[in-house]
């Protein structure tokens, strides 16, 4: 690590939103040649302290430095992309229908006779620009098409393509699974010993920080309480400053399921968007009071799944039953009104309206009950608020006002949003995936209790989820799932993760063939 001057300062900054004390005066060093971990609360400003050094938000006082130079208030992306300062957002900002070379050049695309777009040069490019950084792409391939995974890398490779030295990464691994995530750190970490960049991890998992940084910030409600040598503290620690109290995540998996089969999937098959087989012939069923984990690689056909339980993707082949009666060809609404709540993988597409008010989408499906609604003509505006004010203080929607836009919300608070909502109809199944994608650790210990208290009181639930530490602390049974096939059926606690990556990635299959 150099002994040179910080490449970032910020000075006694203080963002200071509508009802909202976004940041509050930090100041903070990161120095050059280190993984600097920025961790909290969802909603305790780290994602905005990165917004302004990248120059997405003011500040409303306090000053920034980079690489010695005082920031004005002209502060852009742009600006920031020329002194070498790149972000990758949590939600990516790709173009779907262009190619892997397209995205990465766009806006700097290399010209031939200084007019026309030249293609075999930005391709050459950016093979070159992934072989320097050990983040091989095919260039020719259509963004929309690949991984989540891939995706990020073709992030990557823009900001660097850019120039940054000084690269934030946003929540990288809430949309990878433990292969990409262990590629990721390979990346992060090659690139910061040979490379000398500076990477800024904005994170929630603890034992990210733990394995990936050099320090780490630690901030809650808008303050920075304190900057650690990662060598010198533990996850307990960390979780403690973050939330203000201890966080003990102890074995939750007791439970004992019912004889009663709720769910049952027999043979269901399922194509995806691009007409290809992603569901083949799955059986799987759900008992009331039991929570069955289904574990894969992303793109592996769990997508296409939860949506055909849910009638939001038409099937080829099978049937879905709901306590005995085929629901297979139902409609989504009619579905949720037998008793299936859903919390999709995509809060932001499929979970939430963005432009609603926190308010609306807490009262989702619920809007023409009499309650809310006199006749189903006049909207009851003083209950509608009431409610959601009482949802809001169970599970803790921290927001400038709850008739604000749902986009006005963090990514954590979005989900609980959702959770709050799906987990007031009292279905008697819940399809969840991903239900702690992006959400910080004190809410990750909420969401697993109040799934729990759901498994508990007897609710049939399938969760589908990228986190293997998640399904191995909350599901009864196991199922692997690898080119839409499920290739494993497990007991709580009879595998470990290393034996359960080998079915994920379809080791059994490839080792039957070889015999």
């Amino acid at each position: 690590m150099s002994a040179e001057g910080p490449v970032v300062r910020f000075e006694h900054v203080t963002v200071q939103f509508p009802g909202v004390l976004a940041n509050d005066d930090v100041s903070l060093d990161i120095r050059r040649g280190e993984v600097f971990a920025l961790v909290g609360e969802n909603g305790a400003g780290k994602s905005t302290l990165m917004n302004v050094l990248y120059g997405l938000q003011k500040p409303t006082l306090g000053s920034l430095w980079i690489k010695g130079r005082k920031i004005g208030p002209r502060h852009d992306p742009l600006r920031a992309m020329a002194m070498g300062v790149g972000m990758v957002h949590q939600h990516f900002k790709l173009v779907p229908s262009f190619t892997v070379a397209q995205n990465i050049v766009l806006g700097m695309e290399p010209k031939r006779r200084g007019l026309f777009y030249d293609q075999k040069r930005a391709d050459h490019d950016v093979r070159a620009l992934g072989e320097r950084f050990g983040l091989p792409v095919n260039t020719a391939d259509t963004v929309g098409e690949l991984s989540v995974g891939l995706q990020q890398r073709v992030e990557i490779l823009k900001a660097l393509h850019r120039g940054a030295d000084v690269l934030i990464l946003d929540e990288p691994t809430a949309v990878l699974t433990p292969h990409e995530t262990d590629e990721l750190f390979e990346v992060i970490r090659r690139i910061v010993a040979e490379k000398g960049m500076t990477v800024i991890l904005i994170t929630h998992k603890l034992g990210e920080v733990m394995a990936l940084s050099d320090r780490v910030g630690v901030m809650r409600r808008g303050k920075l309480l304190g900057v650690l040598p990662t060598a010198e503290t533990d996850e307990r620690v960390l979780a403690a400053m973050m939330v203000g109290r201890d966080v003990i995540f102890d074995e939750l998996r007791e439970g004992a399921p019912g004889e009663q089969v709720v769910l049952a999937v027999r043979g269901l098959a399922a194509k995806d968007d691009r007409g290809l087989p992603a569901v083949r012939g799955v059986d799987l069923t759900v008992h009331a009071g039991e929570i069955v984990g289904v574990c894969g690689v992303e793109g592996n056909g769990q997508t296409e799944l939860t949506e055909c339980i849910m009638g939001m993707r038409p099937q080829t082949g099978g049937t879905v039953t709901l306590n005995g009666r085929d629901i297979s060809r139902h409609t989504p609404r009619a579905i949720r009104a037998m008793g299936v709540s859903w919390i999709p993988e995509d809060r932001l597409s499929t979970g939430l309206s963005a432009k609603a008010t926190v308010t609306e989408n807490l009262l989702v499906g619920k809007q023409r009950q009499p309650a809310f609604s006199l006749l189903g003509i006049h909207y009851r505006r003083r209950n509608a608020r009431r409610y959601a004010a009482k949802l809001a203080e169970e599970f803790d929607i921290r927001s400038g006002g709850l008739e604000l836009p749902a986009a006005s919300l963090s990514g954590g608070n979005m989900q609980k949003t959702i959770l709050a909502r799906e987990f007031s109809f009292d279905s008697p199944v819940l399809v969840i995936s991903q239900p702690t994608r992006g959400v910080d650790i004190g809410a990750i210990e909420f969401i697993h209790e109040k799934i729990l208290e759901k498994r508990n009181a007897g609710c049939a639930i399938l969760l589908v989820s990228a986190d293997l530490d998640e399904l191995f602390r909350l599901s009864d049974r196991l199922v692997t799932l690898y080119e839409g096939q499920i290739t494993g059926r497990f007991e709580a606690g009879s595998i470990d993760k290393q034996e359960i990556g080998y079915y994920m990635t379809g080791g059994r299959q490839k080792e039957a063939r070889k015999a």
